[in-house]
């Protein structure tokens, strides 16, 4: 039945073709002679691979493969140069071949909802023009590093899989307009998550969560939606305070990047200068420094983890969430957390 509907194709030289819902369990090699499609739609088959004369459809710009029995990636679609839209959703994928990625340079959208896969390869990185990427309801554990080379990404879904994590570097992702995560198990979202400025909708619920990043409440968000996560609550109780103990490292880092701030002395300030140039290592343990939340000086290692509640509403302002929202805020030392006209809270843990 296919060869014969390829067949009248061939005739009409046509632009889409339809071969849903045809049992098809291979795809005629005829189709390689249809080399004017632009549209492809193949789902609700049995297909568990392509035929090698789809390298020739090079003006292919939409390939709809859903519903279908493939297990790996084709390595054929590494031809597909022009491929706009793929569509792999309900197959049994447990991994992406790398060598079917290479070609997909132009690809913008990527459905692959409703697979098997555990991981995704660092070639992920080769679709460089990717904006909307679904991964909804998979095996996943982990994004790779790489996958935050994917700087033009503006919607992920990557709901119902088992993270826990994501990538410290998920920051360069600065052009994430949408976010969703629900049903994972994600404990903790990275700092740089503040620099993705463009980030409207993030949907975090039914997860791990029990605070949000320090910089959260900068980000033009729209839409939060957080249910279903341990949060932690605006319930004050009574604390017994350690005696501080800085390391040496920390005093040293302390004293280092106060110099460099403010300058008091010039020829300190150009010897720490020198110092840090001829030593990466210094320049790189600096980088990771954050800020004290009372004071503004900075310290090499988290001290104390405090947490602001701040009002959905009002602070944020999103209409879709009412309540407070705990803030991550990280302090110096317990002098700048009794110092009064802050509203930072030690985080105490059951």
């Amino acid at each position: 039945m296919a060869d014969t509907l390829l067949l009248r194709a061939l005739k009409g030289k046509p632009k889409q073709l339809n071969l849903c819902n045809k049992k098809l369990d291979r795809v005629p090699k005829i189709i390689g002679k249809i080399d004017c499609l632009v549209q492809l739609q193949l789902k609700n088959n049995k297909l568990q691979n392509l035929p090698q004369e789809f390298e020739t459809l090079y003006q292919l710009e939409v390939l709809n493969l859903g519903n279908n029995e493939f297990e790996v990636l084709p390595e054929v679609l590494q031809s597909a140069r022009n491929l706009d839209k793929l569509h792999l959703f309900n197959n049994q994928l447990t991994t992406l071949t790398p060598q079917a990625l290479s070609g997909l340079v132009n690809l913008t959208l990527l459905n692959l909802n409703g697979n098997k896969l555990k991981t995704l390869p660092p070639e992920i990185c080769r679709l460089s023009s990717l904006q909307h990427l679904s991964l909804d309801n998979n095996l996943l554990t982990e994004l790779p590093i790489e996958f935050c080379a994917l700087t033009k990404l503006q919607e992920l879904h990557a709901a119902g899989n088992r993270l826990t994590s994501l990538p410290l570097e998920f920051g360069f992702l600065n052009g994430l307009e949408k976010l969703h995560l629900q049903k994972n198990q994600i404990r903790e979202l990275p700092e740089s998550l503040s620099k993705c400025y463009r980030l409207r909708v993030i949907d975090i619920a039914a997860n791990e969560l029990r605070i949000f990043p320090t910089e959260f409440a900068a980000l033009p968000l729209k839409e939060i939606h957080c249910e279903e996560n341990p949060l932690l609550q605006h319930i004050p109780v009574h604390s017994v305070q350690e005696e501080e103990v800085l390391s040496l490292k920390e005093i040293c880092a302390r004293y280092i990047m106060r110099e460099l701030k403010d300058r008091v002395s010039p020829q300190v300030y150009a010897y720490l200068r020198r110092a840090i140039r001829h030593y990466p290592e210094i320049r790189d343990m600096l980088s990771q420094a954050s800020k004290c939340a009372v004071c503004g000086e900075s310290f090499l290692n988290t001290w104390l983890e405090c947490v602001k509640f701040i009002s959905a509403k009002q602070d944020l302002k999103v209409g879709n969430l009412h309540g407070l929202m705990p803030i991550r805020a990280l302090l110096c030392s317990y002098k700048c957390f009794n110092a009064k006209g802050h509203e930072f809270y030690g985080v105490a843990f059951p």
